[in-house]
């Protein structure tokens, strides 16, 4: 059976396993974060100011209607034109500005420092590991610890992009050739969702980005799994008794060893990097025109957000890129058999 073969049931497949991720927000509604406060506070002061304008004009148009009798214009154009709106505007423009100079400066100073670069349609995210000072490479998810400021490197390696994450902070633009800083803190742990907020092409709108805030505990910890090379795939000794679960693990080390082949012979490496897989070394491979799949079997969502992380999800994903994701820069491998399409989805499941 091909992969083309099993496609009209991965979309079933990819759905049920769903229910078991974490749950995320994208809203400027439920801010988690000092700066995302603010700016939900300006949000409603700017709804109440509009609420104010409008009701003040229907007020004056009430007021017309009352007398029986028609309204000098020139009292229209000074009371709802001018004298009205330049109350409002300008009391809104003062608070604004009074409410602005209190966000976090876009400085890096006593920040945790993460560099991410915009590409299409996917996040590039890089970390530096404090044991060695390599960059540790992933894709559309950000760790961050509670309560620790964060600075963002901003760049973008094709066209104009923007980084938004509602629940934590403002945007920021992603330009290629420079670097924008954004700061960004989380207040409370959670799964914040963001999303790229400049157009940027056929996929802009499945260009997402999870945020994971943790405690400083749990990010020590994640980081330094992140910094290690890729899970080897344990031997199995050639005398070990023949008992039922040292049967099923051979079995599975041969499935995974079989995945591992496939990625070879399909050329997912010229590609995607995998550190201690596709280089002899531990430094993040050369292979950038995707994201690096080092501990891909550990991330949330596949696909910058489209696909929850499931078993199920990785085989769909790569047996139908261009039917989830129509122009992402991946083809479909519906032409796999499917049993090297299994192997291929175990072998980079188990990269955690």
């Amino acid at each position: 059976m091909t992969a083309r073969a099993l496609l009209p049931a991965l979309p079933a497949a990819m759905l049920l396993g769903g229910c078991a991720q974490l749950p995320s927000l994208q809203s400027v509604l439920h801010p988690a974060g000092p700066d995302a406060a603010l700016i939900t506070g300006m949000l409603w002061m700017l709804c109440a100011g509009s609420l104010a304008l409008f009701v003040g004009v229907m007020a004056l148009l009430a007021l017309s209607l009352r007398r029986g009798r028609p309204v000098d214009a020139r009292w229209w154009i000074a009371g709802g034109g001018i004298a009205l709106p330049v109350a409002v505007l300008s009391a809104l423009l003062l608070y604004s500005t009074w409410r602005s100079a209190q966000l976090s400066p876009q400085g890096s100073q006593d920040a945790l420092h993460i560099s991410v670069t915009a590409r299409m349609w996917w996040w590039e995210v890089r970390y530096r590991d404090p044991a060695s000072g390599r960059d540790i490479l992933l894709a559309n998810e950000l760790h961050i610890p509670v309560g620790r400021r964060v600075y963002l490197g901003l760049g973008s390696a094709d066209v104009i992009h923007s980084f938004w994450v509602p629940a934590l902070g403002g945007k920021m633009d992603t330009i290629p050739g420079r670097i924008n800083g954004l700061t960004l803190q989380a207040d409370r742990p959670g799964v914040y969702r963001g999303q790229c907020a400049e157009y940027c092409g056929q996929q802009h709108a499945k260009m997402a980005m999870h945020v994971v805030a943790e405690s400083q505990q749990d990010f020590d910890a994640w980081l330094a799994r992140q910094a290690a090379p890729a899970a080897p795939i344990a031997p199995v000794a050639p005398n070990a008794p023949v008992a039922p679960d040292a049967a099923s693990a051979s079995a599975g080390n041969a499935l995974l060893e079989r995945g591992r082949a496939a990625f070879f012979a399909q050329r997912c490496n010229a590609c995607h990097a995998i550190r201690g897989v596709t280089s002899p070394s531990d430094d993040a491979g050369d292979a950038t025109l995707g994201p690096d799949l080092t501990h891909v079997g550990s991330r949330l969502y596949l696909a910058a957000g489209v696909l929850p992380n499931h078993s199920g999800a990785m085989a769909g994903w790569i047996a139908g890129v261009q039917a989830v994701k129509p122009g992402a820069r991946m083809p479909s491998f519906e032409r796999l058999d499917g049993a090297t399409l299994s192997a291929l989805a175990a072998y980079l499941e188990h990269l955690k």
